[in-house]
């Protein structure tokens, strides 16, 4: 018997995975909190809201009560992360699998999401889901490569078996913090790259700042216990390198609009949907701050998300800072 599974998120991510999980005609459950959404699934088979314009299997079936997942065999965790700990507080989970799909930390706790979700529904199997994914090519079925992270191997195949498709292939790891601290980190240097476009600084500064943001995201991850090897797959540089790359980023069209002048208040107050590195930036500064790493990049955002100092003020410091070789 097929798994069958949940998705609780109606926003675009949410919305593309449950069509990604439907490609062959199985049901998914997803869940949304706006009553609008929910409306557009099941009466036009599109998510107009968050995901306008792609069509949605009819076997994936909106829902806005937690309990009707009760039915599922496994969850895919779509909330922003720093609501995540709110809404798997009111889920009935049991000992389902659930696949963590959010990327960031959660502020307060400096917790990733997958010690919030053991903190929360302990018990329930976990996994990350993470890697080079825009929600609209997903959804539309072009090819996508993805890091499942799970330290029970059995758990990980059965939901490698049931996630995979011609078009959507897992690669299973055991180092989920790896796969988290990628998702994470990376949103905080998209805002950077997107800065860098904004400010018009050029594509030589953009690509020293993948590379050196990279360098920030090892040692970061490495401190709290990831493995290298991750941190260079799909999960870490892969994300790094399309969310760094493409307006389709919403944390790079933040970043874009810091470089040209606008506040983070502005910026923000318009946005429907989360660009997550805005609220990740403060406290991965902290973390790293706790566990004695070095991040001048992610130091740099927090300054021009808060206002503290401009864009050339910001460079300046940048290139000021004390000549090193490149592995340090």
């Amino acid at each position: 018997m097929t798994m069958r599974l949940g998705v609780i998120g109606g926003g675009a991510w949410g919305t593309a995975l449950a069509q990604a999980m439907a490609v062959d005609g199985e049901p998914v459950l997803l869940w949304a909190l706006e009553h609008e959404v929910i409306e557009s699934v099941n009466g036009a088979h599109e998510n107009r809201l968050y995901l306008p314009g792609i069509p949605l299997a009819p076997s994936v079936h909106a829902t806005g009560n937690l309990a009707d997942l009760e039915i599922c065999d496994a969850l895919l965790v779509v909330t922003p992360a720093q609501h995540l700990r709110q809404v798997l507080g009111k889920a009935s989970v049991a000992r389902r699998p659930l696949v963590l799909c959010a990327k960031g930390i959660e502020a307060g706790s400096a917790m990733l999401m997958s010690e919030v979700a053991a903190q929360v529904q302990p018990g329930a199997p976990i996994a990350v889901l993470s890697g080079p994914t825009f929600a609209h090519e997903v959804a539309q079925g072009l090819p996508t490569a993805v890091t499942l992270a799970c330290e029970d191997d059995r758990a990980c195949a059965a939901l490698a078996g049931r996630i995979a498709s011609p078009r959507f292939r897992p690669y299973a790891s055991r180092d989920v913090i790896g796969a988290e601290v990628g998702g994470a980190v990376k949103n905080v240097l998209a805002i950077a790259c997107g800065v860098v476009e904004g400010a018009g600084l050029g594509q030589n500064a953009r690509a020293a700042l993948i590379s050196r943001g990279f360098a920030e995201m090892t040692r970061f991850g490495l401190a709290r216990g990831a493995k290298p090897e991750t941190l260079a797959g799909l999960a870490g540089l892969g994300d790094l390198v399309l969310t760094c790359s493409s307006t389709s980023s919403r944390n790079f069209s933040l970043g874009r609009g810091l470089g040209e002048g606008r506040t983070a208040a502005e910026l923000l107050g318009d946005r429907r949907t989360v660009a997550e590195g805005a609220f990740t930036a403060p406290v991965l500064r902290q973390a790293a701050a706790a566990a004695g790493v070095d991040m001048p990049v992610v130091e740099a955002v927090c300054a021009l998300l808060d206002g503290a100092a401009s864009v050339g003020r910001v460079v300046e410091g940048l290139l000021a800072r004390p000549l090193r070789t490149e592995g340090a």
